[in-house]
């Protein structure tokens, strides 16, 4: 009988080991288009992550990329990223157009725009997407102007950063 649990053990140490541990991570790119004079931002998350916290916040049920998909979904997107995500252009707050969004196998990108920014120096950008529902959410924020690309990666502890270029 003790071999057997010793066997049992010895089977189950590397099962154990190497189990699936989830990760919590967003992309926001952020670059800048002098001929259009604009800041383009595409930030992507992970569906169900945006999924459950949109549904706890707002008491919804989004079903996202199902047929039971709510209609409205866009309006409780922009308003989340509209209280969650806010940008700086030479320290001048700048409020940004929500284009859209697209679904891609298991990520939702979604498409930001600031208009008539006639030059960059700095961005600041203060992300707090997912971090209120999963305290190890990082959100990774790359930035192109010109020639120059500059990235940071924000935390709960660190959810606001500069990029100087």
């Amino acid at each position: 009988m003790k071999i057997k649990k010793i066997y049992l053990l010895l089977l189950l140490i590397p099962l154990i080991s190497f189990t699936v541990h989830k990760y919590y991570l967003s992309l926001t790119q952020i670059k800048y288009k002098s001929e259009a004079k604009s800041v383009q931002i595409i930030t992507n998350v992970f569906m169900d992550d945006i999924e459950e916290a949109l549904n706890q916040k707002y008491f919804i049920d989004l079903q996202i990329s199902t047929k039971k998909e709510l209609e409205n979904n866009d309006v409780y997107f922009e308003k989340y990223l509209k209280e969650n995500l806010f940008f700086k252009i030479d320290n001048v707050p700048r409020e940004f157009t929500y284009l859209g969004k697209e679904y891609e196998d298991d990520l939702i990108y979604f498409y930001l725009e600031i208009e008539n920014v006639e030059s960059v120096n700095d961005i600041e950008i203060t992300n707090k997407i997912l971090i209120n529902h999963f305290p190890k959410q990082q959100n990774l924020v790359k930035s192109k102007v010109g020639k120059k690309n500059k990235s940071f990666l924000l935390t709960k502890e660190k959810f606001i950063t500069t990029l100087k270029h």
